[in-house]
């Protein structure tokens, strides 16, 4: 099943996208958590049929909200390094969004710093980066700063949007990690790119992010990922005031 992790504007707190996470139900052992059964998927190439899985659950979901005349958002994908290998797959997920008549537009690609392995690996991503805008979709880079080519990366792409990775936020931002953030967020905003910070669990890290003009923040200071229904909820009192 898939759950959907809000992201919220700081500046008034509107919902204002989600990321789609996938969650596993066993009939036995109740919950399993992602980090038991993604690294096994990854390394068998399955990874690529769960991705799929989510992304079809993700155009069910904004067609039904299209259905029920609630406005679309912008919602996440995570696509795994072994797309990459497949010269047709965005054509298959094309072929997803307009089976369920969803926009495009509405869906964003999260490619992660760890699909980067060589000169080879950038030409071949720089072109599919091309491909995913050429097929209607928005493309973002996930786990900013957990590589060590960040920066490298955010001039060879032209990428929507950057996820600042959890390593950004320890439990007390000292002055060093503050400058560092603060650089990223107005070289993110020079660049024409949104910047969402993840893994925010305080008020201490949301208020300074609010500060500093990032755009986005998706952690649990706002909201644990939520099931669709309760996403909805949470977005309709948020954004209420927005929205009337």
């Amino acid at each position: 099943m898939i759950v959907l992790q809000p992201k919220v504007d700081p500046a008034g707190g509107r919902v204002a996208g989600a990321e789609a996470l996938v969650r596993w139900k066993h009939p036995e052992k109740g919950m399993i958590p992602p980090g038991q059964f993604i690294p096994i998927l990854e390394n068998s190439g399955q990874i690529v049929q769960l991705d799929e899985f989510v992304f079809e659950q993700v155009c069910a979901l904004l067609k039904r909200w299209q259905e029920d005349g609630i406005a679309p958002l912008p919602i996440s994908v995570n696509l795994s390094r072994h797309h990459f290998k497949n010269r047709n797959f965005l054509g298959r997920l094309r072929s997803i969004a307009d089976h369920y008549e969803v926009d495009p537009g509405w869906i964003e690609l999260e490619i992660t710093e760890s699909i980067f392995f060589d000169e080879s690996s950038i030409e071949r991503v720089k072109t599919i980066v091309h491909q995913i805008h050429q097929s209607g979709f928005t493309c973002s880079l996930d786990d900013f700063g957990s590589g060590y080519s960040s920066l490298g990366l955010l001039k060879e792409f032209e990428i929507d949007a950057i996820k600042l990775d959890r390593i950004f936020f320890p439990a007390t931002l000292d002055p060093r990690s503050q400058v560092v953030i603060e650089g990223i967020v107005a070289l993110a905003k020079n660049l024409k790119l949104t910047i969402v910070a993840e893994g925010v669990e305080s008020s201490e890290q949301a208020d300074f992010l609010r500060r500093i003009g990032c755009d986005l923040i998706q952690g649990y200071y706002y909201s644990p990922p939520l099931m669709p229904p309760a996403f909805a909820e949470l977005r309709r009192k948020r954004n209420q005031k927005f929205e009337s």
